[in-house]
């Protein structure tokens, strides 16, 4: 194998062979490119240089197979690294949008329904088409600073239309969902960031004006004419279903159905994210968090909503398979959200295409997920 030096090799490239730390510790396979984090977290870790029998390309050119632990194809997964690295484009565009209506909602205090659908429509449709994609992607954004708010409410809302279209809601109520969720932090940004971004524990001041959030944001969406659906949806997901949240400490049904899929959606952002004062959780374990659902905090169809459409392993998971192999789950199994889709690190097929694996409880199945320092180190 040939060494590369990490500096010299370009963002979002793609190698056409896999990519390794040493000769036993696999970073990336063919169509999983240098993003950005990826860089950044080499660098930081002091790796100078990786090694690959391949070289690093501009575009990724190859397809996926799904094959049985005997390795006999089942199906034919188009896995595209030009569709991974299109939907890296459209997130990152998607992000920056966010970041400048917020920069206008806390300057001008201006919002316009119309304008904000109309893009939510256009992340409604990517999120739909590209979702595998899209999850992939959301799951190497690492936000830093003052833009974990813009982070967290774009994947706040890919995580609610992809919850939105599990349980049916027809095109104008997921957009009208994705606007609540991009939205419902509207609050939150008129505070000062100090507060919400505190790594210490907050007076009783402070935790009073940050519980105030859902109310500040219901205002001045109601006084900028979004849809009064919208607007209760920003008013009521920090509501749980047993009473116990806030402001208003409603339960069950009289929570709006908007508001109930925000609060899955969100806590799981926020579980599976790093915040100021504390670390992210991986997939599987955020999901599990969700699942115990203790005190009933949540609506039972939406916790089962997103454990059917993301998988208890999360695409994107690095995991440990039952035979020792190491891979990342690239897809769900609709019929059993225990055994999703794994893409295997470092093999192919005999005609070249990327291993990649239905898990199976009679076959190969997930052992658990991958620390940090077992996939990179």
């Amino acid at each position: 194998m040939k060494n590369f030096a990490v500096k010299d090799i370009p963002e979002g490239s793609f190698f056409s062979e896999p990519v390794y730390l040493d000769e036993r510790f696999i970073i990336t396979a063919p169509e999983v490119n240098f993003s950005l984090e990826l860089l950044k977290t080499l660098k930081n870790w002091e790796f100078k240089e990786v090694m690959s029998d391949g070289e690093p390309q501009e575009e990724y050119s190859g397809a996926e197979e799904v094959v049985s632990e005997e390795g006999v194809a089942e199906k034919s997964l188009l896995t595209d690294g030009n569709e991974i690295h299109n939907a890296e484009k459209l997130y990152n565009d998607f992000l920056k949008y966010v970041e400048n209506l917020f920069t206008q909602l806390v300057t001008k205090k201006e919002l316009h329904f119309s304008q904000v659908s109309e893009r939510v429509k256009d992340l409604v449709d990517v999120t739909r088409e590209n979702r595998r994609y899209i999850l992939r992607v959301m799951k190497n954004d690492i936000a830093e600073g003052k833009n974990y708010l813009a982070s967290h409410a774009l994947k706040s809302t890919i995580i609610a239309i992809i919850i939105g279209s599990f349980v049916k809601l027809p095109p104008h109520r997921l957009i009208e969902l994705g606007v609540a969720a991009l939205l419902h932090e509207a609050g939150m940004i008129q505070l000062p960031p100090q507060i919400y971004m505190a790594d210490r524990s907050l007076s009783d001041q402070e935790r009073k004006l940050i519980m105030s959030h859902p109310i500040i944001g219901f205002n001045l969406l109601k006084n900028s004419d979004f849809p009064l659906v919208v607007s209760l949806a920003a008013l009521e997901h920090h509501e749980r279903e047993n009473g116990s949240g806030y402001p208003q400490k409603i339960t069950g049904e009289k929570i709006s159905l908007y508001a109930k899929i925000i609060a899955v959606a969100c806590s799981y952002e926020a579980l599976t994210s790093s915040r100021p004062h504390k670390d992210a959780k991986d997939g599987y374990s955020g999901m599990l968090d969700l699942l115990k659902n203790e005190g009933k905090q949540y609506d039972d169809t939406i916790i089962k909503a997103l454990v059917f459409s993301f998988s208890i392993y999360p695409i994107g998971l690095f995991v440990l398979l039952s035979n020792g192999k190491k891979g990342q789950v690239i897809d769900v199994n609709t019929d059993n959200p225990k055994f999703p889709v794994v893409q295997i690190f470092g093999e192919l097929t005999p005609d070249g295409k990327n291993k990649v694996l239905q898990t199976s409880q009679e076959g190969v199945y997930i052992s658990r997920p991958l620390q940090k320092d077992e996939i990179v180190k």
